[in-house]
């Protein structure tokens, strides 16, 4: 990981903001927005794009990627821009850690596919561009979401190795680990073969 050097209150304040930033749950307030119901009473119960997608309005699907992306990349890229790389960092972390376990929903959260991928792309956009493509890729061949997600985060540290991001590593590690751990339930099911394909209600 990058070399600590803000001021240790400084990275304090962008681990609450960037936790702040990623504990916006916009797949409820955009079901909500749009009358699509309580993702939390619909579908597999998740917050994400996914369970999105299984009310059957593609829109309000693309729109929570998207956002839930954002979260990730403008938490990353207003610490770098004001305090450094190692702010920048932290503050990722920071943000996948509050969209999985959000202050809002009593500390449950998504399962930050999304957020991962959008904070990969603030931190490096190539390394991003390669994790989001391990997505597309493993998403249009094998048609399920979850195993998609975790291709692409295990290959990120891959990709940072390829990219000359040694530095990026370990937190490439860490941010896969949350990952992982979040989609244990999924794993479960790709071991067994009842996941459910992408679309499928």
């Amino acid at each position: 990981m990058t070399p600590i050097e803000t001021p240790i209150l400084i990275l304090i304040l962008w681990a609450i903001l960037g936790y702040g930033m990623g504990s916006v749950p916009f797949g409820i307030v955009l079901s909500r927005l749009m009358g699509l119901g309580d993702l939390r009473k619909l579908g597999s119960g998740n917050i994400g794009a996914t369970n999105v997608l299984r009310t059957g309005n593609k829109t309000a699907a693309a729109l929570t990627v998207v956002l839930d992306a954002s979260k990730g990349t403008v938490a990353v890229l207003l610490a770098r821009a004001i305090s450094g790389e190692d702010a920048a960092q932290l503050a990722g972390l920071a943000a996948l850690i509050g969209h999985c376990f959000t202050i809002f929903l009593k500390f449950k959260g998504g399962k930050g596919t999304a957020t991962f991928l959008g904070v990969m792309l603030g931190l490096s956009f190539p390394l991003g561009l390669a994790c989001c493509a391990s997505w597309l890729a493993t998403a249009y061949f094998l048609r399920i979401s979850s195993l998609s997600a975790l291709v692409a985060a295990a290959s990120s540290l891959l990709w940072a190795l390829i990219f000359g991001q040694a530095q990026m590593v370990g937190l490439c590690a860490v941010l896969a680990l949350l990952v992982f751990e979040r989609h244990r339930a999924n794993i479960f099911r790709l071991k067994a073969g009842t996941e459910p394909k992408i679309g499928q209600k």
